[in-house]
């Protein structure tokens, strides 16, 4: 006997939520598949909102920072929540539709308890979106992890940093400090 799983399109996870039956459920769905995402512990949460705090600074108007907001991305049938995108400013747009790929700048998760998956199944999932760079602090180690270089929508470039600053590819201008990202 072969089991097989329902994979759900977008539409059928706007639906779904529609109905209220995920209300209570912190719910994202990936490759087609609605997942649970673990509880954000209160390192987690300092950690990523006082990153995003710093971000929405240090861009002012050149980009909006969305934190905890989903982002559709219709190539791989996928709704993640990142802790962080930077995305473009299409103000009343994002009424009738979470930001696209091709409206993203980056994306920027932190992780503890969920860290294969977002180094594994989501770096897939956003490269095939075409998403330039993928940031991933790991809590664990306190390392930001720098995806970059799409090559036929693999990320071909990993630099792991603990000091310093980085430039994100949207943005070279800016200085951005690792340690703000990683909350010391």
């Amino acid at each position: 006997m072969t089991i097989t799983t329902a994979k759900w399109t977008i539409e059928d996870y706007h639906q779904i939520i529609a109905t209220g039956i995920l209300t209570e459920r912190k719910v994202e769905l990936i490759n087609g598949e609605i997942l649970e995402m673990p509880p954000e512990g209160e390192y987690h949460a300092y950690c990523s909102d006082e990153a995003g705090e710093y971000l929405i600074y240090l861009l002012g108007d050149k980009a909006k920072v969305r934190q905890a907001k989903p982002i559709t991305i219709p190539q791989t049938s996928s709704e993640p929540e990142p802790d962080i995108a930077i995305v473009q400013r299409l103000g009343i747009d994002y009424q009738k539709h979470h930001p696209y790929p091709e409206n993203i700048f980056w994306v920027i998760e932190y992780s503890n308890s969920s860290l294969t998956k977002d180094l594994e199944v989501k770096t897939k999932v956003y490269a095939a979106a075409g998403i330039p760079e993928y940031w991933v602090i790991n809590l664990q180690t306190m390392e930001l992890i720098i995806f970059r270089v799409l090559i036929d929508t693999v990320y071909q470039s990993k630099t792991i940093l603990q000091h310093g600053e980085i430039r994100s590819l949207a943005f070279p201008d800016l200085a951005i400090s690792v340690k703000r990202l990683l909350g010391i």
